[in-house]
């Protein structure tokens, strides 16, 4: 019997899922707009974000957008301004998984807010631009993806309307944002008028015949400017100042969503266009200047400064908030390594680090959510002795910190070991010497957090807490993942590895 053969355009279903969930929570809406049912329009959402998920993972493990043997081979469509290949469906994991905690957590979070249907929705919807941003094949479709997720961020921010710091935030996001989106499209302009083309194996070909060497300032300036709409995307420094701001005034499953899926959206963005519009002999040989270079120093410089300013924090979410822009500087190693041989392994081992990072970070935000929905204060003081009401709650988030820190064998660890040994393989010796030191220092900081929660003594008594059911499921299914992923590595290093091959 034949298998039956699905049509080309499903190879995007999971975006397409997310789309049309976030269309049924509209529907839902429209028809009952005074209804704030929480069961139906986050059991919709989570229905949707699970849906995903499951095509995701079921297209990656019957191969499709692989090569070889057992294989479907890429598939381009809307004349390649898509494709789907391994590197696609392994983030539109990562943005699924995400999204599938966050709005499983948001149940009890939002639990009498106001605009509940609106928050799920655009949830989905930011959701459905990181998805397709993996899947972008061309600066314009890029582009339109990166839009598709970011103005709906920018309501979520500030969707606590009755919080001045949740609508002062939305708005310097917001101002932010519309900056970096304007410093991308004008590097993507430049580009074009470079080499007259948008898509990115176009670009590419235009490169390598040597037609862009007229135009070397204007690729070049392009080229340079496309790096700081990325920056931005990914919280790198110098583009890092709005993501504090941002996530501290946000809910915080809303800044679990964007330090997370938002992130690794914007990396795999910087991945597709800097392997395969700009290959590196060739731009070099325009430009005069190997690429790889700016993110060396965006790496070791964005990993310094996050976690260095972590350090200093008394606040727990701008401290979480600064450590994931250490993580990005962790990250961009996947791109600083490109030009020395075993390029492959170092952006496999990036991308090995997004999806551990994508548990445990998203974790660690669900706390401070649950602390939050407790009615804890902000800072690490306010956190003391809570171990001893919420044990549960407080052991994953030792799960989640000792991961952040890479402390074994957590999966945190054996991302950044396969991140420090890929580096030295490559020749990376500075940066292997910082992601080090970074880590040590890393430990500090998260260390403070799990001794406030299990050793101090707290500032003052608490009656009982509540277990909410949903920000509790999402913690523990986030730490179980954190460890179960320990022995699970194995796949996650073949397919990280696979969708890295499908780019180098």
């Amino acid at each position: 019997m034949e298998p039956i053969q699905l049509p080309e355009w499903t190879a995007l279903g999971p975006a397409l899922l997310l789309a049309a969930t976030a269309i049924a929570l509209f529907v839902v809406d429209s028809i009952s707009p005074r209804s704030t049912n929480r069961n139906v329009l986050a059991g919709i959402a989570t229905t949707g974000s699970l849906a995903a998920l499951g095509v995701a993972v079921w297209f990656s493990m019957a191969g499709v957008g692989a090569t070889g043997v057992d294989g479907f081979g890429v598939i381009e469509l809307f004349d390649g301004q898509f494709v789907v290949d391994q590197l696609a469906l392994y983030f539109m994991i990562i943005v699924a998984v995400v999204t599938a905690l966050v709005v499983v957590a948001s149940y009890d979070y939002m639990a009498g807010h106001t605009y509940q249907a609106e928050y799920y929705s655009l949830v989905l919807l930011a959701a459905t631009g990181m998805a397709t941003m993996a899947a972008a094949n061309s600066l314009v479709t890029i582009f339109i993806a990166l839009e598709l997720a970011s103005l709906p961020s920018y309501a979520l921010v500030s969707i606590l309307k009755d919080n001045r710091g949740s609508v002062e935030a939305g708005l310097k996001y917001f101002l932010v944002g519309a900056l970096s989106s304007a410093i991308f499209l004008y590097g993507i302009s430049l580009v074009y008028g470079a080499t007259g083309y948008l898509q990115l194996g176009n670009i590419a070909s235009v490169i390598e015949a040597g037609d862009a060497a007229a135009y070397d300032g204007l690729l070049g300036l392009g080229i340079l400017f496309l790096i700081g709409g990325i920056a931005f995307k990914t919280a790198s420094v110098p583009f890092h100042f709005w993501a504090p701001e941002a996530y501290e005034g946000a809910p915080a499953p809303i800044s679990a969503f964007l330090s997370s899926a938002s992130k690794a959206a914007g990396f795999v963005i910087a991945f597709r266009v800097f392997t395969e519009a700009f290959p590196l002999e060739a731009t070099a040989g325009v430009i005069g200047i190997d690429w790889t270079v700016a993110f060396v120093a965006l790496a070791i410089v964005t990993m310094t400064v996050g976690n260095f300013a972590a350090a200093t924090q008394d606040n727990v979410k701008r401290m979480l908030a600064y450590s994931s822009i250490g993580h990005a500087g962790y990250a961009l190693i996947g791109l600083a390594g490109l030009s020395a041989d075993g390029g492959e392994l170092v952006m496999g081992a990036a991308m090995m680090h997004l999806l551990v990072y994508g548990f445990m970070n998203t974790g660690a935000f669900l706390f401070v959510a649950l602390a939050e929905h407790w009615g804890v204060g902000r800072t690490f003081e306010d956190y003391n002795g809570l171990g001893r009401r919420a044990p549960v709650a407080c052991f994953a988030l030792a799960i989640f910190m000792f991961s952040l820190a890479g402390i074994p064998p957590l999966g945190g660890f054996w991302s950044k070991y396969f991140l420090f040994s890929s580096a030295l393989e490559a020749g990376l010796l500075v940066v292997a010497a910082a992601l080090v030191i970074n880590s040590a220092l890393s430990l500090y900081y998260y260390s403070r957090l799990v001794k406030a929660v299990w050793i101090e003594d707290p500032v003052l008594e608490r009656d009982a807490l509540t277990q909410p059911t949903g920000l509790y499921a999402a913690i523990v299914v986030a730490a179980v993942m954190t460890v179960v992923l320990l022995p699970g590595f194995g796949p996650v290093v073949d397919t990280a590895l696979e969708a890295a091959a499908a780019i180098v």
